[in-house]
């Protein structure tokens, strides 16, 4: 039972950290992004290959999943969604602009774990890394370290987070670009480095999540693609235009979808399980439905 809370909690940590990634590039540029799904397969993979080829703890290998992730975050704003951006184009453009991004990452996801499996043997398609963590505790009683690591570094991204967005020039910027882009472009703003650096900080924390994620579940090509309901469920009930509401909506929507789930399992059998992936959806469904703006909107209503 302890093991599942504590697998639980870094689960839903992970989804946090993604959903803010999500948040952030649409309060900024309207843009959903699916490529956000194979962000998260790429940290998973970067992890993943470190381990295998170079041995060391997969926490050695996080930082270098961030930058990956950045670069690929800055490579699809700077190739696809700056010219869209210019261009003035709708939502829905901007969104499947993303899904073909996606696409070409997961493609290029693929030809790199077969480059493995052909070139160093290991097994790139299926992998656990679980195995790999450390067990920490005292006694009978001992948990993986994920299950603090994870935690602490939603922490620790709410805190920098807030910093950047309220005490920097360039965070202030960015807050007033999304609030306001036409007032904020008139006042001086280059917004084009705010799409940017949104993007960049967007797929960071999307491998970021990856990266983490690998030490919480297994790991595939489509691993991205199979939680990206679960990812943009936490966002959309969190609230898109919030970057800490959407933080909360994915812990509560990563709880409910891993704990829930449990729960039923054990009340009605283990058939349950298959049916996992109903509860982000049911969240995201409910949430649209009843609450469009989500838990900020709540938020901002309580505090006026």
């Amino acid at each position: 039972m302890l093991d599942l809370v504590v697998k639980a909690i870094a689960y839903s940590s992970c989804i946090g950290i993604g959903a803010v990634a999500i948040a952030l590039i649409y309060s900024a540029t309207r843009t959903f992004n699916f490529a956000h799904a194979s962000l998260v397969s790429w940290g998973m993979y970067v992890v993943f290959a470190g381990v295998y080829l170079l041995g060391y703890m997969p926490y050695y290998y996080i930082p270098i999943a961030i930058l990956v992730g950045a670069a690929l975050g800055l490579v699809i704003y700077g190739g696809v969604n700056r010219w869209l951006l210019k261009a003035k184009a709708s939502e829905v453009n901007l969104m499947m602009s993303t899904l073909g991004a996606d696409l070409i990452l997961f493609g290029f996801l693929n030809i790199y774990s077969d480059y493995l499996i052909q070139v160093y043997k290991i097994p790139a398609k299926y992998f656990v890394l679980e195995v790999r963590d450390i067990m920490i505790g005292a006694g009978d009683i001992s948990i993986r370290l994920i299950g603090i690591v994870a935690p602490f570094v939603l922490v620790a991204i709410v805190i920098a987070l807030h910093i950047f967005l309220t005490k920097t020039k360039i965070g202030i910027a960015m807050r007033a670009s999304i609030e306001n882009p036409e007032l904020a472009s008139i006042s001086g703003v280059n917004r084009d480095l705010v799409y940017a650096l949104a993007w960049i900080i967007g797929g960071g924390l999307a491998a970021l999540s990856g990266g983490l994620l690998s030490l919480v579940v297994a790991g595939y090509t489509a691993a991205g693609m199979t939680m990206i309901v679960t990812f943009f469920a936490g966002a959309i009930v969190g609230g898109l235009f919030s970057v800490f509401g959407s933080l909360l909506g994915g812990l509560l929507v990563g709880l409910s979808e891993f704990l829930g789930i449990a729960l039923l399992a054990s009340i009605v059998g283990g058939w349950v399980y298959a049916y996992r992936p109903a509860v982000p959806l049911a969240a995201l469904a409910i949430t649209l439905l009843l609450k469009p703006e989500g838990l900020a909107g709540f938020f901002i209503k309580v505090r006026e």
